[in-house]
Formats: C-alpha cells, structure tokens, sequence
C-alpha cells in the first residue's frame, strides 16, 4: 500500500462545529510530515502535473508551502506563495478565500502576464480556495497549465460547474468518523 493512502487511513478525525475534519501531515502540519511521504506525493505530482514550460509554481499559505518547496527543488521551476498577508509592492492582486470553515483576504506577488503557472494544494475540499486563485490569476493574465491538490474530499464544491480542471492523487471522504478511500489515483 503507498504511503499516502495509509496516512489517510491512520488518520485521526476531530469534529469542529459540525464538520468532519481528517487530521494530516498534509494538511496540517501533524503529526510528523515523514520525508519518505513527502518524496513520494512530489513524485507523484512531477508525473501527474503539466510541467512542460511552466514559468512558476503557484501555492497558498501555509500548508501549500511544503509540497511546492518540494516540487521547486526537484524541477527548478521558482515558487510563488500566495500570502494571507498584504505587503503593498507593486503588481500585487488580492483575492477573497472561501472555504467551508473560513473567509481570508489572500494576496498574489510576482505573477505577471503572460507567466505560465502550476498551482498545486494540499487539499481540494469545498473548491473556494483554487476557485479564488485561478479567477485572480486570469485576471492578471497567467496562464494556468495545470492545477494540482494531493487531496481531494468529495462531495460538491465550488469547482464541479466550472472550467478548472483539478488534478488529485488520492479522493476521500469522512464516513462515520473514518477516512474512506474513494478513488486511490485521485482525478486526471
């Protein structure tokens, strides 16, 4: 069995106000992000991601951070990261982030025109995040190439009517407190 549908297996799940949430290295930092499981999902990403070209590597803070840093070293592509807080240089576009649980102001620097992106997640689970980074992103002009999130939570989200194309490596869902794996290869 690989190492990322395991972790997803052994995860722990809390309940806050009502939601069902896994407990993940990926997507939070604990318990301990082993570097074998981190190896793996880059590689992982390096064969599933359109990278022919890319100009910049696209993420939000802060769970994104590790998984493009990883992506960044073994391709040289330079990473961005969308930052939750606003520094007022010159060119930067601020977006509103959405998900189920939260509402932020998120800000993007050094994507210009023309640049053509990967943006890469740690987790797809309501769409609000992706949806707002690619809409800003087209705004200011980027091309995105391709959009990646290791994990997927089904259920509906924001991005099932649209025009952005997520790639996953793995889909789940919270089932009686348990983490079922629904698809083991994720999407696209």
């Amino acid at each position: 069995m690989d190492r990322l549908k395991q972790s997803l297996l052994d995860a722990p799940i809390i309940e806050k106000d009502g939601y069902h949430y896994f407990v993940h290295p990926v997507s939070d930092g604990v318990p301990t992000l082993e570097p074998a499981l981190l190896r793996e999902i880059a590689i992982r990403i390096i064969r599933k991601a359109e990278l022919e070209d890319v100009d910049k590597i696209v993420t939000p803070a802060a769970m994104g951070i590790h998984i493009s840093t990883a992506i960044s070293l073994m391709t040289d592509v330079p990473l961005v990261v969308i930052r939750k807080r606003e520094y007022g240089l010159e060119g930067e576009v601020s977006l509103s982030q959405q998900t189920g649980y939260s509402e932020n102001e998120m800000y993007i620097n050094d994507v210009h025109e023309g640049d053509r992106v990967l943006v890469l997640d740690d987790v797809l689970s309501t769409g609000g995040t992706l949806r707002a980074i690619t809409d800003a992103l087209e705004h200011i002009g980027a091309d995105v190439a391709d959009v990646v999130a290791v994990i997927k939570k089904t259920g509906a989200n924001e991005l099932d009517d649209s025009d952005v194309d997520v790639k996953t490596l793995i889909n789940v869902d919270v089932v009686d407190g348990e983490v079922v794996i629904v698809d083991e290869h994720g999407d696209g």
